[in-house]
């Protein structure tokens, strides 16, 4: 069955190469063995019971997978998948426009489930446990509510913050599934899978070292992937070398541990600026230029994972090993 996908927002032609390198079942899924287990199981049972699979919460950080998760259970289930986000259903009356125009067995992927505003979430609790949906008509006096039938469906939210769902909206989730950082054997072979699909000739070397600079997040090391085979065409014979790959990186300004020019930042400007911390993430966000919440999203997870950087009561702190890696000397008394 084709999938329908309705989206906010256009897409770019980054989108669009993403899109195409994207796996189409579980079994081309590389990497979150435990995750893609359960949910072959999962899945397998809806459809000996002919109904709809468990409504799902996917949630890790961001790049690991979750929204091709959620376009391969569509695919696995055989229906179509409708795809929105969070910030964009404002209103009740957004969420029923799209529910509404579910078929029976329907997935309806919500990315950023946890930006829905709360009187949205509200008008989601009987759709996912009763499905149906009750929405206020007219103002005052005249108001009244009237209740929409809706057809069996699956919910799949996708988040990189579990943490700020309500309690009452992740209970009504039958399957949790956290996605992890991938490692470098899986991410090599992510690169080796996407190289054969842009008709590339990778070093196994070369693809071991994109892997070990991509942050353990497959999203990564496809975008560097795409880099570094601009410079393999243009400054080579279109072949990645891990001579070629180490160059491209460089002038990226990937280190070997993956940290970029704004990972550089952010660590030195909490051990110059505020001598190692701890420090808020909105005054060190403000000494570098960057917003908050993305530092928060994306690049503290990662620093947090290798032990470069601490979350404490007080704030953040950079760890010995950040020190280390800058050639700074770690003083025992920066607590």
């Amino acid at each position: 069955m084709e999938d329908r996908i309705v989206s906010q927002e256009a897409e770019s032609g980054e989108d669009l190469v993403e899109q195409s390198i994207r796996p189409d079942r579980l079994r081309e899924y590389i990497g979150q063995r435990k995750v893609k287990e359960n949910l072959e199981v999962f899945i397998e049972a809806a459809k000996l019971r002919e109904e709809p699979l468990d409504h799902t919460l996917l949630y890790g950080p961001p790049g690991l997978g979750k929204t091709t998760l959620a376009m391969i259970i569509a695919r696995e289930m055989d229906v179509n998948i409708r795809t929105t986000s969070g910030p964009a259903i404002e209103r009740p009356g957004d969420l029923a426009a799209v529910m509404t125009a579910l078929e029976p067995g329907d997935v309806l992927f919500i990315d950023e489930i946890h930006r829905l505003p709360r009187a949205v979430e509200e008008v989601l609790y009987p759709a996912m446990e009763d499905f149906c949906i009750d929405i206020v008509i007219g103002k005052d006096s005249s108001a009244r509510s009237v209740r929409l039938d809706l057809p069996p469906f699956t919910l799949i939210g996708a988040t990189t913050r579990a943490g700020l769902l309500s309690a009452p909206l992740r209970d009504r989730f039958g399957v949790h599934a956290r996605l992890e950082y991938y490692v470098e054997e899986d991410l090599a072979e992510i690169v080796r899978r996407s190289g054969d699909l842009f008709q590339l000739n990778i070093d196994k070397g070369a693809a071991y070292e994109l892997a070990r600079r991509s942050r353990g997040t497959p999203r990564v090391v496809n975008r560097l992937l795409r880099r570094v085979r601009d410079f393999a065409q243009v400054q080579g014979d279109g072949s990645i070398t891990m001579e070629l790959a180490n160059h491209a990186l460089e002038r990226l300004q990937v280190d070997k541990l993956g940290l970029d020019h704004i990972d550089h930042k952010y660590l030195l400007g909490l051990i110059e600026t505020f001598r190692g911390g701890p420090a808020g993430v909105e005054a060190i966000a403000a000494k570098i230029g960057e917003e908050a919440h993305t530092l928060e999203d994306v690049y503290e997870p990662y620093l947090m994972q290798i032990g470069f950087l601490q979350r404490t009561p007080r704030g953040r702190k950079a760890a010995p090993l950040a020190y280390e890696h800058f050639g700074y000397p770690y003083q025992e008394d920066n607590t």
